[in-house]
């Protein structure tokens, strides 16, 4: 039985294992469990980079990884390059051409001495390094290519030899399986958020809320869960095409409210039940709108449900973002499902509401013409009889003036009762008529009626974007004003003579209570739509004290160019 090495010795190389490379092993294997430690996917690339360059003393390693039409670079992680350098070299290569853009093309490993000397090289762009030594090879997840790693520049300055070429291969052999591990994990966490997105959305839109902060979570989730720099929900228009209702980003774009027009192709897809990915939408024929072209790869998705189509769900990225993958279209398409179900069941879920709430405005309104009408009529008649035998010259003016209120009185009663009557198709179109509208069905829950002003040519020079947006800000003032504040008066003045601070003429439309008032840390999810709204438009909206006494209950004051 032959000896063992004694301590200190080396381990024998055994046949056709050099002593050098025999005496890297430990490195390899440490190299591996490195490699295997962790299961983010961006971290483990970077520790791939790290690992290859100690394990063969490179200077500089990048991953590149390849799209799925195996064409280009989709990401591109590199070690060796300190921040300052890379931001002076600027944008990231895209393996279309060049040496990167062959070993897509052909993924066979690629040893070089000198790689500016290779026909394939096309230079290295501004700041960037030099680097001659090249060591370049494919790496696999479960038999497909996930991408390529680079190696240049070794520290002795000697070319990679047969060793680290062989110690690279077998590194790599195991960064695809920790690639795969890592892929695995980061698609059931996205799957995950995914899931608790549809969740968010649907308990947002059946929550009995209101409909466009459903659907502005529709659009906050989207763009989280895309990673997208908006999400944009878009709705049928009245005169054809699709009109954008609510919109998810960093800062007000303007957006809300316009109308894509009908002839878009885009339209006509997303109508059909289509789903639509651009790859650049600055530079695709289908895209009509200017705002649109400001950003790089998008999704559009139908909100379909039973083949009905209710809108469209639109996720634009920055301009030279990734395109979206495979399991992240497939992902929205489930989303977008799905909103769509939870939006068709939350209508549904109104109209019943809506339904009830028509039946009782009858039933009040049929109270009110056969109860109330009547006893104040009989009232007025038993007062008129005593206003004729009454002897005194006052006692008569007195129960004069008495019978004239109750005719007023009953005269409002009777227009309140024609509001309770009217549906919503009958409504005339005026901004006034309107607004007046507003008032006269926010008087059922309160149990009082507004007061209201108008100042200036309302119906004239506010235009129809602003106007709908002024009656979904009086309505969510409103509401407010009835579901938190307990006031008894309410105050409400449309003044279209405004002055924005900019100085452009606007409209400003002030609601004024004297209910309790904003408590502190209570929810102001109403006063951010209003806000959202009114900036959407170019203006603005705030809060401060109410008409209560010493400045009880909230002023809300809303205001956008005409």
């Amino acid at each position: 039985m032959p000896a063992l090495p004694s301590s200190g010795q080396t381990a024998p190389s055994g046949p056709g294992l050099p002593a050098d490379l025999a005496a890297r092993v430990p490195q390899l294997l440490e190299a591996m469990r490195s490699v295997g430690s962790g299961l983010e996917l961006h971290s483990t690339l970077d520790r791939i980079c790290a690992t290859a360059a100690a394990l063969t003393g490179a200077r500089y390693a990048a991953i590149g990884v390849v799209d799925e039409e195996c064409e280009g670079l989709t990401d591109f992680v590199r070690h060796g390059v300190d921040e300052a350098t890379a931001r002076r070299i600027g944008r990231l290569p895209d393996g279309r051409k060049g040496l990167l853009g062959a070993l897509i093309r052909d993924p066979e490993p690629v040893r070089l001495a000198d790689l500016t000397t290779d026909p394939r090289c096309c230079g290295f762009p501004e700041h960037h390094p030099p680097m001659r030594a090249f060591l370049g090879l494919p790496i696999r997840v479960r038999g497909e290519i996930f991408g390529n790693l680079y190696l240049a520049e070794k520290r002795d300055r000697e070319p990679f030899d047969d060793g680290d070429l062989d110690l690279v291969r077998v590194l790599a052999t195991e960064a695809g399986i920790a690639i795969g591990n890592a892929r695995l994990y980061e698609a059931a966490q996205q799957r995950e958020r995914w899931i608790d997105g549809s969740v968010a959305v649907t308990t947002a839109l059946l929550s009995g809320g209101d409909a466009e902060d459903a659907l502005q979570v529709v659009a906050e989730q989207a763009r989280r869960l895309s990673g997208a720099a908006a999400g944009i929900v878009l709705l049928p228009a009245d005169e054809g095409g699709l009109e954008i209702v609510a919109v998810a980003a960093e800062a007000p774009s303007g957006q809300l409210g316009r109308v894509v027009p009908p002839e878009s192709e885009i339209v006509a897809e997303l109508l059909a039940g289509r789903a639509v990915f651009v790859e650049d939408a600055g530079t695709d024929p289908r895209i009509l709108t200017g705002l649109a072209r400001d950003y790089g790869p998008i999704m559009m998705l139908p909100l379909q449900s039973d083949g009905r189509v209710l809108g469209g769900l639109v996720m634009p990225r920055e301009r030279g973002g990734h395109p979206f993958t495979e399991t992240e279209r497939v992902l929205g398409t489930q989303f977008a499902s799905q909103a769509a179900l939870a939006l068709k069941m939350a209508d549904a879920q109104r109209d019943r509401e809506r339904l009830a709430v028509y039946e009782d405005r009858d039933r009040i309104a049929r109270d009110l013409h056969d109860l109330v009408i009547q006893r104040l009529f009989a009232t007025g008649m038993m007062l008129e009889s005593a206003q004729r035998g009454a002897v005194v010259p006052e006692v008569r003016d007195g129960v004069g003036k008495a019978v004239g209120e109750l005719d007023v009185t009953i005269q409002e009663i009777r227009t309140a009762i024609f509001a309770l009557q009217q549906g919503p198709a009958e409504a005339p179109s005026g901004l006034r008529t309107r607004v007046l509208r507003e008032i006269n069905m926010a008087a059922v829950p309160l149990g009082f009626r507004p007061a209201h002003r108008f100042v200036g040519p309302v119906d004239t020079v506010v235009g129809d974007l602003t106007g709908k947006n002024l009656i979904a800000a009086l309505r969510e003032a409103l509401s407010n004003a009835f579901r938190h504040a307990g006031a008894s008066r309410i105050d409400v003045v449309v003044d279209a003579t405004a002055t924005l601070p900019d100085g452009r003429p606007g409209v400003r439309l002030t609601v004024a209570d004297d209910g309790v008032g904003i408590p502190e840390g209570g929810r102001r999810s109403g006063l951010k739509n209003l806000k959202r709204r009114a900036e959407s438009l170019g203006g603005d909206s705030r809060h401060g004290p109410g008409i209560g006494e010493n400045g009880g209950g909230t002023t809300v004051v809303w205001q956008a160019p005409y």
